[in-house]
């Protein structure tokens, strides 16, 4: 029991990146792009040389794991960490004499810092159904302005993944900086749509404090306001450019983890059920470690609310030839991504076109 204690202990090495950022944003110099070169640097020069692994957890060990809770501190201390991170760079922005080589250093370390400790984790928690735990989902999406995705990955997202009826789905062939655009524009108009649709369903005014797309939204511009206040000479600037520097890192992430697979369109004009061939999936382990399991992504799609420490590794499902770094580097090269990518996407990843709902954007149920 001792020694499977230490290896749960190994998600401490997801606080790497916080650790080097803050060190980056108290040091200057070359120290602020450790947490850039860590995470894109040594991960994807490192990671093809370590043992990765398939191994899922037994049912027994799989019910010690839930009765863990580290696990779950390990996400809630993400809150405080980010916000200090936040903070911090805001207090050295007016007095630090940093180079434009380091603020852009900087400004790309909290940006990592917004992705991967922040909407990464809250991606993680807003699968959770205690509030408490939600409440923390939503605090971690706020300084990327990504509050949005609590409601559209939940509700449109897993519904809709791997169909062109999911604007966070690649297509084959589709350039990388096409779909950031189409991707961050369409999940925040879905969010609006899905949001008035439940509203509409419970019979709730548009104009109410129940509508969560406008409790974002009021909180959204009243973080904005904060930043302008508290930064007036226009260094809330880099703070909001390292909050789109970490939406568009979840958004590289969409791109890799669905790219090019499809469900197919049954007869009925509904789509197949999601399986774990619809995700693309790695098992390097520091990808796994460092993005708490969602490298696993087949497995979560199958159940959504199923916690990261027991994801499991489904044989079917389509392996990343690199790890999530490395895939993410790569698709910044649309030639090379393709090259790679394009002829390992399944054959069975041939989804039937639907010309009405393709034109009309409604959501074809699943089955």
């Amino acid at each position: 029991v001792r020694t499977y204690r230490m290896k749960d202990l190994k998600y401490l090495a997801a606080y790497i990146i916080p650790a080097l950022a803050i060190y980056g944003l108290l040091q200057g110099g070359y120290w602020a792009w450790s947490a850039v070169i860590f995470a894109f640097g040594l991960i994807p020069l490192v990671e093809p040389f370590l043992p990765s692994s398939t191994r899922n957890v037994t049912e027994n060990e799989r019910n010690t794991l839930l009765g863990r809770r580290l696990f779950d501190w390990l996400l809630y201390l993400n809150v405080p960490v980010v916000y200090a991170i936040i903070a911090l760079f805001m207090w050295q922005l007016p007095i630090a004499d940093w180079t434009s080589a380091e603020l852009t250093g900087q400004i790309l370390s909290v940006g990592i810092v917004l992705g991967a400790c922040g909407i990464n984790v809250g991606h993680e928690l807003g699968h959770r159904t205690e509030w408490g735990e939600q409440l923390l989902a939503k605090l971690l999406l706020l300084p990327s302005f990504y509050t949005h995705f609590f409601i559209e990955h939940n509700r449109g997202h897993h519904k809709n993944v791997a169909t062109d009826l999911d604007p966070a789905s690649a297509r084959r062939g589709e350039m990388i900086y096409t779909f950031w655009v189409r991707s961050v524009v369409y999940s925040y108009l879905s969010a609006w749509r899905l949001e008035t649709k439940r509203l509409e369903k419970s019979s709730i005014p548009f104009w109410s404090w129940q509508n969560e797309m406008l409790r974002f939204t009021g909180a959204q511009l009243a973080y904005l306001t904060l930043l302008v206040f508290l930064l007036p000479r226009g260094e809330y600037a880099w703070v909001v450019l390292a909050g789109i520097i970490g939406f568009l890192l979840l958004e590289t992430i969409n791109y890799i983890e669905h790219y090019g697979l499809r469900r197919k369109q049954l007869a009925s004009g509904r789509y197949e059920r999601v399986r774990p061939m619809h995700s693309w999936n790695s098992n390097a382990q520091m990808g796994r470690i460092v993005l708490y399991e969602l490298t696993r992504h087949s497995d979560h799609h199958f159940i959504a609310n199923k916690k990261y420490q027991i994801l499991d590794h489904h044989e079917e499902a389509p392996e990343l030839p690199y790890g999530y770094p490395s895939s993410m580097l790569m698709a910044l090269v649309p030639p090379l991504w393709f090259a790679v990518m394009n002829r390992r996407i399944p054959d069975t990843s041939q989804a039937i076109a639907s010309p009405k709902s393709a034109r009309t954007g409604q959501a074809v149920p699943s089955q």
